[in-house]
């Protein structure tokens, strides 16, 4: 598979990597550990370099799965993972707070690296922005990880403009991790514009709309209260699920004509916008694995770009992609 580097980081990897999360939360109960960590080898051996976790995920568990997995291999990959958040006494000690003190991503950083079974980190990202830190102690005491061997690079995740230059200029950003498909746009508006100025690379996660723009969800889809998240979720409603299928009916058409799956077309639409765009599609499932890295090898023209970007622009989302509590808390 082909490398990208992450803006001008020097930190390359594998043009697709891997969201993991969903072994082992948020899309239904956790899968066996077993079965994933052969599809983590899978991944690997089919070009993967780039593994995505976080300490919330499970929590622990996730790391804890990628640190079984990919230890044994660790000269051959590159692991990201993500501090920031902390159990809210306040909502019955759900991972909902955020905590980026000092003292506690150094304490977080200690923690993952044991989970991890690794010596450094490749990238550690700072999950959500904490309004009651200065972005510029975080930068600092990443930047002081850095020079330690702990860390080797700093990125944010769903931070907003001013949060990031502020980063940027204490310790160099290497990459911000936002949601970003063809079907959550945003990003096009302040966001690219800035990471191409500053040198700074691009991580999409949930490039594939949480599965909507596989098609593989249908309008009446119901989504299990005690795992799924997306039930949560306004765009997941059983109105907005309705009303949305007319924006995967055109992807597909759009994907019939070029030959190619909605995921395919959803992931090399993305792969094709910058060259510093590396987006991590999670699964659970070997053939959607394979699907989703036969993206890379889907070629589209620049009249394929504007003629796909175009015609979905066109057509309404229903429903917002957060809880408005939830978003609040992006964009900082």
């Amino acid at each position: 598979m082909e490398k990208r580097e992450l803006g001008k980081s020097g930190l390359k990897v594998s043009a697709l990597g891997l969201g993991c999360m969903g072994m082992s939360m948020g899309y239904g109960p956790a899968a066996d550990i077993g079965e994933m960590v052969n599809l983590i080898h899978e991944a690997v051996d089919l070009g993967v370099d780039f593994f995505d976790t976080a300490e919330v995920y499970g929590p622990f568990t996730n790391e804890e799965l990628l640190g079984k997995a990919l230890s044994p291999i660790r000269d051959k990959v590159i692991i990201a993972t993500k501090f920031g958040f902390a159990p809210d006494p306040a909502n019955g000690g759900a991972w909902t707070a955020v905590n980026s003190r000092p003292e506690h991503i150094r304490e977080v950083a200690e923690a993952s690296l044991k989970r991890l079974n690794i010596d450094t980190i490749d990238l550690f990202y700072q999950h959500r922005v904490d309004p009651s830190v200065p972005i510029e102690d975080v930068a600092g005491t990443v930047g002081d990880l850095i020079a330690e061997g702990k860390v080797r690079y700093f990125g944010l995740s769903e931070a907003g403009a001013n949060t990031i230059r502020r980063a940027h200029a204490v310790c160099p950003v290497a990459a911000l991790q936002s949601e970003y498909s063809l079907w959550y746009r945003k990003p096009e508006e302040e966001i690219l514009p800035l990471l191409e100025e500053l040198g700074i690379g691009f991580v999409p996660f949930s490039p594939l709309g949480q599965g909507f723009l596989t098609g593989a969800l249908k309008a009446d889809a119901t989504f299990d209260k005690g795992f799924d998240f997306r039930k949560f979720f306004p765009r997941f409603s059983p109105e907005a699920l309705k009303a949305n299928q007319r924006f995967v009916e055109k992807l597909k058409a759009l994907a019939n004509e070029r030959g190619a799956t909605p995921a395919q077309i959803a992931l090399a639409w993305l792969l094709a916008q910058k060259p510093w765009i590396v987006p991590i599609p999670g699964t659970t499932k070997s053939h959607r694995l394979k699907e989703n890295l036969a993206s890379v090898d889907v070629r589209l023209s620049d009249a394929d770009l504007r003629t796909i970007g175009d015609s979905l622009a066109e057509i309404e989302i229903y429903g917002d992609r957060f809880p408005e509590s939830y978003e609040k808390g992006t964009g900082i």
